[in-house]
């Protein structure tokens, strides 16, 4: 098969790659369309992250078509469309024709969207929804999300307007974001600048000059700082990013927060795959009956080196004005 490997120097190059032979329980997806994430690059320059990588092939959520199925297999038939987060679950990454899943990590794919919407789908739907699975909300709880625009904290917001929730208030850093959010129904009396001069009042001022119950934080560093600075005692602070800062982390413990990291890790580490199955059934249910869209989309083009490069450096560089990035695989 074709894939774009990460070679010892820490570049991508395209390259030939043989892949292993089917178990009983996988089934062989012929690649459509996969997804960047920001983990991607992070993988190359961190070591924190790097224990994450399981394969020179990056790449963790797709789309595409069963090609072959295991004598196991029972869900699944030659020719079904499905969608799966692949993570360190698969034979190798998403960039790539094709790749080995466990038949319990993949789901047919919303009837009524495209591979390109749908490989957009895995990663920050799974994440969104652990969040909006882990913590109480009810209906006159007031919530602030920080980085409203990236993929999970867009996604987690139109979970939040499809249940008909009204205390919210988002950061947003530019016109083009703004503009994002005002389309999937986010007021403009809800959107804060998160360059104002004294960012934690104006989010105070927004929220009736009350402080917030929960803070769903998808941008950390200074931003877990002026969280728990808006925070009432005892709130909730969920961590999309694990980048709280030493400062945020000891503002986080003065008022007795309760901390929730999420992560999806330890459910791929422990082969718990009835989590990814459930939450990426609820995603397509929320779909096709229109409860929710799919995320922004751009597509940079089909499976090359440097097509995935120059996703990656868009990324590192904040440039997706709220779109995910797509790559066609089999072009």
């Amino acid at each position: 098969m074709k894939a774009i490997v990460l070679n010892d120097k820490n570049e991508l190059t395209d390259q030939e790659v043989q892949i292993r032979s089917i178990s009983e329980n996988e089934i062989l997806i012929r690649i459509m369309a996969s997804a960047f994430n920001p983990i991607d690059y992070q993988m190359r320059e961190s070591e924190q992250e790097r224990k994450y990588l399981f394969s020179p092939i990056l790449g963790r959520e797709l789309s595409g078509i069963v090609e072959k199925t295991g004598p196991a297999v029972t869900d699944f038939r030659i020719g079904d469309e499905v969608f799966c987060a692949c993570g360190s679950m698969g034979s190798n990454g998403s960039y790539a024709t094709h790749i080995l899943v466990p038949q319990e990590i993949a789901v047919r794919k919303p009837r009524s969207i495209s591979f390109e919407q749908a490989a957009a789908l895995p990663v920050v739907g799974i994440t969104a929804l652990q969040v909006l699975n882990r913590i109480s909300i009810r209906p006159d709880t007031r919530i602030l999300v920080t980085g409203a625009s990236s993929g999970v904290g867009n996604f987690f917001i139109k979970l939040l307007l499809a249940k008909g929730i009204k205390y919210l208030t988002v950061t947003a850093g530019n016109k083009d974001r703004t503009e994002q959010l005002r389309k999937i129904g986010v007021q403009e009396e809800q959107i804060v600048d998160y360059h104002s001069p004294d960012l934690s009042s104006e989010l105070i001022r927004r929220n009736g000059g009350i402080k917030f119950d929960i803070v769903v934080d998808c941008v950390g560093e200074y931003l877990s700082e002026t969280s728990a600075e808006v925070m009432k005692a005892n709130a909730v602070y969920a961590d999309i990013t694990n980048r709280i800062s030493s400062e945020g982390r000891a503002l986080l413990f003065d008022i007795g927060a309760t901390i929730h990291h999420i992560s999806n890790f330890v459910y791929a580490r422990e082969k718990r795959y009835t989590y990814f199955r459930q939450s990426l059934e609820q995603i397509r249910r929320y779909i096709d009956e229109t409860q929710v869209t799919p995320p922004a989309i751009t597509v940079i083009g089909g499976l090359s080196a440097e097509n995935a490069e120059y996703a990656q450096h868009v990324l590192q560089n904040n440039g997706t004005s709220g779109s995910k990035l797509i790559m066609q695989n089999q072009i």
